[in-house]
């Protein structure tokens, strides 16, 4: 990796920390979306210094294009949620479930730095007159070889799984019934009867 490389992977690498911690730590349901853009690009730009075009090209796609977009469309649908108010209840509880965690990750990331060498993958250049693809680490064919030869069977249980949430998705979306509207609708009557 030249330099530059280095310069770029550890601002991504930075931009991606503390993105990841502004997506679960902003309070306001767009700013942690916006957070969570940012993070997506910054993985973006992890990928393109590996040398991954293509699965930079996909993240900015699936998650930058569609699913951020997603997120932002709900929140404006549902609207801003009720402020909540500064009680202080389960404050140990969570200092302390932070804590734990914090203890969790750094006891695993001691144990991958301690015991297994960093590996780095063997990026070979296309010969010239190659043309834009070949089987390099990280372009459309050496992808595809892995997702449909060894990586054959998670992948299609990873599709198996989108169906069913595709699935669940609509069952929700789907509302209520007429019965379960017009039960809805006499307790609403019944309600206001009581006031």
């Amino acid at each position: 990796m030249s330099g530059a490389g280095a310069y770029v992977f550890w601002f991504a690498a930075f931009l991606a920390v503390l993105t990841a911690v502004g997506t679960v730590a902003m309070r306001s349901a767009i700013r942690a979306s916006v957070a969570l853009l940012f993070h997506i690009i910054s993985l973006a730009g992890l990928f393109l210094v590996l040398h991954a075009q293509l699965l930079a090209a996909m993240q900015l796609i699936v998650y930058a294009g569609a699913v951020v977009v997603l997120f932002l469309f709900v929140i404006m649908v549902l609207g801003p949620t009720p402020d909540r108010s500064a009680d202080q209840r389960g404050l140990l509880i969570r200092a302390a479930a932070g804590g734990l965690m914090a203890l969790v990750m750094g006891a695993i990331s001691f144990a991958l730095i301690s015991f297994a060498p960093p590996m780095l993958p063997g990026v070979t250049a296309c010969p010239p007159g190659a043309g834009a693809e070949c089987g390099q680490f990280g372009g459309v064919e050496a992808l595809g070889g892995v997702l449909y030869g060894s990586a054959a069977l998670p992948f299609e249980l990873v599709s198996v799984l989108l169906l069913v949430a595709v699935l669940g998705a609509m069952a929700v979306a789907r509302g209520h019934s007429s019965e379960d509207r017009e039960a809805l609708k006499a307790k609403k009557l019944a309600q206001a009867g009581e006031k």
